[in-house]
């Protein structure tokens, strides 16, 4: 072929209009197969707790949209993180409005909580378990989405691994969710924050080992 030739194709593909939401496209997929195999997990691994009961209280909820709205924090994140040349202000700020809620939803629900049942609230029966079954139900996700991440450009990699953990821990958490029957907003708070923020951190190691160019 001509050089001539050549750059005339180059240029004739320059001008197909990119795919939009790249990013979406890739983490998605990576996030719903991991979310599968998460619950695939937690069924064989540890069972449902009983989900007529859960659906029922407050608590339940509670923990859902907690654990939920810090998965789109960390999609914001990483979204925006994987590609060079953006700021991630909208995620951060999603990040710290979230856990600032929730901070004050358990701070509120602990004043309410008379001395002697404070333990419970704080530690529950599960706390020594607890973030480390969070990591163990994000890491095939967390796998998935360094994956689609790596396919894009981020520039700063620990940074753009960490949103994808943040974003498939927060999934990780709904997941256990289901088999967790924890009330308490300070358990959730603590405990649950810390399996997602341990999910973070693994993805900030990763990121930074595994998405450098």
């Amino acid at each position: 072929m001509k050089t001539d030739d050549l750059i005339a194709l180059m240029a004739a593909d320059a001008k197909k209009p990119a795919s939009p939401f790249p990013v979406t496209r890739r983490l998605g997929p990576a996030a719903l197969v991991g979310a599968v195999v998460a619950f695939a997990l937690l069924v064989a691994w540890l069972g449902l707790r009983d989900m007529a009961e859960a659906v029922a209280s407050p608590s339940y909820w509670m923990k859902t949209i907690y654990t939920l709205a810090l998965a789109i924090a960390g999609f914001l994140l990483a979204e925006r993180l994987s590609r060079p040349g953006t700021k991630a202000t909208r995620g951060i700020i999603a990040l710290v409005a979230v856990i600032a809620l929730m901070l004050g939803i358990a701070a509120v629900q602990l004043f309410s909580t008379p001395a002697e049942d404070m333990r419970d609230a704080l530690l529950g029966s599960t706390w020594d378990r607890c973030p480390w079954r969070i990591v163990a139900l994000a890491i095939p996700g967390l796998a998935l989405s360094l994956v689609a991440v790596r396919s894009l450009a981020p520039t700063r990699p620990a940074l753009a691994g960490a949103g994808a953990g943040l974003f498939v821990g927060g999934i990780a958490a709904t997941v256990y969710g289901l088999h967790c029957a924890e009330t308490s907003a300070a358990f959730t708070a603590i405990w649950y924050t810390a399996g997602i923020a341990l999910s973070t951190a693994l993805g900030a190691v990763a990121g930074w080992r595994l998405l450098r160019w």
